[in-house]
């Protein structure tokens, strides 16, 4: 490999440019080709002072002999473009889902190991300062945990053809369930034995067999619960679109927000949902009355990250793992774990009982 490692970028939407933001900032790395359909890579070429543009992976692939691919496109050529990259000797930073089912996630797995490459899957929330601090605050609370999140998004225009985009190859709740049932499995550090999922769906715009709405609800062995709910469309409510809140035997602790006086539109912004300012963590102490002795105290978080840092900080840690040839066998792991988890959740919507994890 060259004293620069040489990326292919494939996908040039959100995701793929604030990447290829970071590769251009990181001196390690030399972008050797843009990859998309449409003209998004045109516009990042211009951006980052002009790049080989290509249409189609596979000839991209070829043409460039990359050192690593950072594949940003749509889930459904996830585990494909992952296999092909290493096969053809690349490492790979892949975004979530790592791919569509458990059986092609632990294929990627073996190819990785037979290559002898890295993949690094891209759970932007576990390189987040202040999602971080979530986590830490949420073990302080006791066993066991009650974690309820959500991620609603009142999506249109543009943004909504892209969720219904999503939604031929996945629901909202396994789109980015993975991220969240990652963070209860850091929070509890317990084994999931169960999940139970609902759906529903609110638009015609979508099949028959597809549902833009889901709630999971994931059963731990240490007697914690989990609850994640995600909806996509112009018909979501926006009244409680953001919570974020763990609850223990010591109190609470919760990620702080006024959402009432945003604009409206303002939860497909996905930023927002990272978005971590302040912590609001409540203390269940009582006197001898039964009356609460602590007030609640409002905990500033580290330093907000901007997507573009989030990335970077993402793109850091996967040339760290390059250069330093950092064993990644429990971040794949934890990434098969998570996806099994949020699949089941699928299968739960789709059968109406509960599944158990094993």
């Amino acid at each position: 490999m060259s004293e620069k490692i040489n990326v292919l970028v494939v996908g040039c939407g959100n995701m793929g440019t604030s990447h290829a933001r970071a590769y251009h900032k990181l001196d390690d790395f030399n972008i050797v080709g843009l990859v998309s359909r449409g003209d998004s890579k045109q516009r990042l070429s211009d951006e980052l002072g002009g790049l080989p543009l290509f249409d189609n992976f596979e000839d991209a692939l070829a043409k460039t002999s990359p050192d690593a691919v950072c594949i940003s496109t749509y889930p459904t050529t996830h585990a494909e473009y992952t296999i092909k990259s290493l096969e053809a000797g690349a490492h790979v930073f892949v975004e979530k889902p790592i791919s569509e089912t458990v059986e092609d996630a632990e294929e990627i797995v073996a190819t990785a190991e037979k290559a002898d490459k890295k993949v690094v899957v891209g759970y932007i929330l576990r390189h987040h300062p202040g999602w971080k601090k979530f986590i830490d605050l949420a073990q302080g609370l006791g066993k066991p945990l009650v974690m309820r999140m959500n991620l609603n998004q009142q999506s249109t225009g543009s943004e909504w053809n892209v969720h219904k985009n999503i939604m031929e190859a996945m629901s909202p709740i396994v789109d980015c369930g993975v991220h969240y049932v990652d963070v209860m499995c850091q929070m509890t550090k317990a084994k999931p034995v169960s999940v139970h999922a609902i759906g529903a769906r609110l638009s015609d715009e979508i099949a028959d067999d597809q549902y833009n709405y889901g709630q999971l609800q994931v059963r731990f062995d240490d007697g914690s619960v989990g609850w994640y709910e995600s909806g996509w469309g112009p018909m979501m409510s926006e009244q409680a679109y953001f919570v974020k809140d763990i609850i223990g035997p010591k109190g609470s602790v919760s990620i702080s927000k006024n959402t009432f006086d945003l604009p409206r539109g303002s939860s497909a912004d996905i930023s927002s949902h990272t978005s971590v300012q302040k912590f609001r963590l409540h203390h269940s102490e009582k006197d001898e009355n039964g009356k609460l002795t602590k007030d609640d105290e409002i905990i500033d978080a580290p330093d907000e990250a901007s997507h573009d840092e989030l990335c970077y900080f993402e793109q850091e840690y996967f040339l760290k793992a390059i250069k330093e040839d950092l064993d990644l066998s429990d971040h794949l792991r934890e990434v098969v774990h998570t996806l099994k988890i949020v699949l089941a959740s699928d299968e739960s919507v789709k059968t109406g009982k509960a599944v158990d994890l094993g």
